[in-house]
């Protein structure tokens, strides 16, 4: 049984104050001496930064979507072990999920599979007594979504506060908080979102501080921690990467970090370490050679081009990236990855292992997708499904190799990415909690060099 006091943080759209809201209750609770867990509904990568900063513990996604219904309340119990709370900030809308997939990957659906209270977080700036009927909507959509108090956030003054608590009393909806309007929280943004925490360490501290702040004086904390215990045990097994013991020596996987590939699930170090591989952290920014024996090469995504004459310039390091892909040593690059294993981005060399170019472009691409290895490789036997997302701003041509990674089934049949030696790289992101193979097949390719 999982008995973890926990809120999900939600809002009637986007744009709405849920970062604000989540991460700075996740700062105010954390320095009240409590320990947080952190957790994002849907891929994000950015926000859990902002989230881990608030906590000092790893920022988990929670993806329906990605990773199945089923694993939704087990990969919650395993982040919030041995923690006094658990805050979830959702994605979107409440009732906002996959396109065309009903309630799949929204806030809504976690939320029920967590039987956990949400909090609705709404901006009040251009309303005050219809708030009640967009409580009240939101609130009786579907009757197995606990919403248990709203905090009101873009408040103008202390009449604006009190037309609205005098709207909300019909509701029967308590308000947990009001945050007045402020100027912005200094968190800035860029073409995939906020700018992640590891691009801006000291700034990025000063927002998170700030966001507590705010959250604290705005808010009733023991009223949203009372709210957190009324949800009840989850009779769900936490999670674990768990293999049988592994024999003989550990081989190292080299796991590129640093400012621009700040993209990862905490989840995907876990099964590789469990699978029997020993990892090692990188930054191709600052470092000029691989992690001493490295045997195997995880780029995830990140943003490269925002990085591209940095990393160009590093030449040392290309070479040994290079030298060890040709080898044949097992090589995953996710989105970012493929643009730096490509022969140049923006006009900068880059590795050169892909003989292709990658460029930035004005379209956003952005959904889930389903898919389907087409070869063989260090990571999947061909005909291995799997589900993922696409989320960047550059265009990689060719964008598939003469042997694809994987062919897409949605939104429309193409294949793409490259397999070549022991290389897969792809724009695709995924979660290997999903499909643990992954990893183990991995770190079997790598013990075999």
């Amino acid at each position: 049984m999982v008995n973890v006091p926990r809120l999900v943080i939600a809002a009637p759209a986007s744009n709405s104050g849920k970062t604000t809201v989540a991460t700075g209750l996740m700062a105010a609770f954390a320095a009240r001496g409590l320990a947080v867990s952190p957790h994002k509904v849907g891929p994000d990568y950015i926000d859990p930064g902002y989230h881990s900063l608030a906590t000092g513990r790893p920022g988990r996604n929670l993806d329906a979507y990605m990773c199945g219904t089923e694993l939704i309340a087990p990969l919650f119990a395993h982040g919030s072990a041995g923690c006094d709370l658990a805050v979830v900030e959702g994605v979107m809308g409440l009732y906002d999920g996959a396109s065309g997939q009903g309630e799949l990957a929204s806030t809504a659906q976690v939320a029920k599979l967590l039987r956990a209270p949400v909090v609705l977080v709404v901006d009040a700036s251009s309303q005050s007594r219809s708030v009640a009927a967009l409580v009240h909507g939101f609130a009786s959509w579907d009757p197995e979504v606990r919403i248990g108090g709203v905090i009101l956030n873009k408040v103008a003054s202390d009449r604006h506060e009190a037309l609205l608590r005098d709207a909300l009393d019909e509701s029967g909806l308590p308000v947990l908080g009001v945050i007045r309007r402020a100027p912005q929280v200094a968190t800035p943004s860029r073409h995939l979102g906020l700018v992640p925490v590891a691009e801006r360490v000291a700034d990025a501290v000063n927002a998170v501080t700030a966001m507590g702040e705010r959250v604290r004086a705005g808010c009733d904390l023991d009223a949203l921690m009372a709210l957190a215990r009324t949800a009840p045990a989850l009779p769900d097994e936490p999670w674990a990467p768990a293999y049988a013991p592994v024999e003989g020596p550990r081989p190292v996987v080299a796991v590129a970090g640093g400012a621009a590939f700040t993209f990862a699930y905490a989840e995907h170090a876990e099964l590789l370490t469990a699978a029997g591989a020993e990892v090692v952290v990188f930054d191709p920014l600052r470092d000029e050679k691989l992690p001493v024996g490295t045997a195997g090469l995880v780029i995830g995504g990140g943003f490269p081009e925002m990085y591209a004459p940095e990393l160009s310039a590093n030449e040392p390091l290309r070479r040994a990236v290079t030298e060890l892909a040709l080898s044949g040593a097992p090589v995953a690059a996710e989105c970012a990855g493929l643009l730096y294993l490509a022969r140049e981005l923006d006009g900068k060399p880059m590795c050169g292992v892909l003989d292709a170019e990658a460029r930035m472009s004005e379209r956003l691409t952005l959904g889930y997708r389903q898919a389907v290895a087409v070869s063989d490789s260090a990571l999947a036997v061909a005909g291995t499904r799997m589900r993922g997302h696409e989320f960047h701003r550059t265009v990689l041509e060719p964008g598939a190799g003469t042997t694809p990674a994987w062919g897409m089934h949605q939104p429309e049949r193409r294949v793409e990415g490259y397999v070549q030696r022991g290389v897969h790289a792809s724009y695709l992101h995924t979660h290997w909690a999903a499909s643990p193979g992954v990893a183990r097949r991995f770190v079997e390719h790598c013990r075999a060099r």
